[in-house]
C-alpha cells in the first residue's frame, strides 16, 4: 500500500472538514500512522475512524486528533500533557509541535506497546509514563496544554491544578457512551474559562478521578 499517498488524502480530507491549524495538518502528514497501527489493520491506517487497540482500547480517528490538538493553540516551547496513551500516535503528532510531551497510560501492555513504536521512530522528546493519568504527572507540571484521550464524568482537579497560567486543556466529558469535547483555560487571575465543542464518543477515563473500573 502507498501509505504516503494515504496520509496526504487523509490531511486533505482533515483539511474539507474544518482544520486550518498548518502545524497540525504538517505534523499530521509526517506521522506515519501505519507504524502505530496493529498489523491486522494495516489497510484501515488512514481510515478516518477508531481502530481497535489491545486492552479493549482504540486510536482515535484522526480528525478528533488533529481537532484537539489544535484547539489547544499549541507553541514550540510548550510541555504538554497527555492522558491516555494507546497506541502512541497521539503523542508522536503532538512532539512534533511542543517542546516536551509527557504522555500517561494506566494499561502496562498499552505502554509496552507504544514505547516500542516510539523509539523505532525515534521521538526524543516523549516521556512515556505508567499510571493513573486522571491524577496527571505532578513531578513535570504546570503544563501549557493537556489533552485527555478518554472520556470522564468531569474534568478532573488533578488536572486543572497542574495547568499553567493561560494553559489549555482539552478533553471529553459526559457519560461512558456519549461525550463533548470540553475546552478549559486557566486564566491570569487563576479561574478557569469554559466550552462546550462538539460531540464526540471515547472509551471510558478510568481512575481515581474518573470512572472506578467496575463502571465501565
Amino acid at each position: 500500500m502507498d501509505f504516503d499517498q494515504l496520509r496526504a488524502e487523509m490531511v486533505t480530507e482533515l483539511q474539507q472538514q474544518g482544520i486550518r491549524d498548518t502545524a497540525v495538518l504538517q505534523a499530521m502528514n509526517t506521522v506515519p500512522r501505519e507504524h502505530f497501527v496493529p498489523e491486522e489493520y494495516q489497510e484501515y491506517a488512514y481510515y478516518n475512524g477508531p481502530i481497535p487497540l489491545p486492552a479493549k482500547q482504540t486510536i482515535s480517528q484522526p480528525f478528533v486528533v488533529a481537532l484537539m490538538l489544535a484547539a489547544l493553540k499549541l507553541k514550540p516551547h510548550f510541555n504538554l500533557l497527555e492522558v491516555g496513551t494507546g497506541s502512541g500516535y497521539a503523542a508522536a503528532v503532538a512532539s512534533l509541535l511542543v517542546r516536551q510531551v509527557h504522555t500517561v497510560e494506566r494499561q502496562a501492555r498499552l505502554v509496552q506497546y507504544a514505547k516500542i513504536r516510539l523509539n523505532q521512530v525515534g521521538y526524543a522528546n516523549i516521556s512515556l509514563h505508567l499510571g493513573d493519568g486522571t491524577l496527571g504527572w505532578p513531578t513535570s507540571a504546570p503544563y501549557d496544554a493537556i489533552v485527555v484521550a478518554a472520556g470522564g464524568p468531569t474534568v478532573p482537579a488533578s488536572l486543572r491544578n497542574q495547568l499553567a497560567v493561560n494553559g489549555r486543556l482539552i478533553m471529553p466529558v459526559g457519560t461512558h457512551k456519549k461525550q463533548k469535547l470540553h475546552l478549559i483555560w486557566r486564566k491570569v487571575d487563576g479561574r478557569f474559562g469554559h466550552k462546550v465543542l462538539t460531540p464526540v464518543r471515547f472509551v471510558p477515563l478510568i481512575g481515581s478521578e474518573g470512572w472506578g473500573d467496575g463502571e465501565r
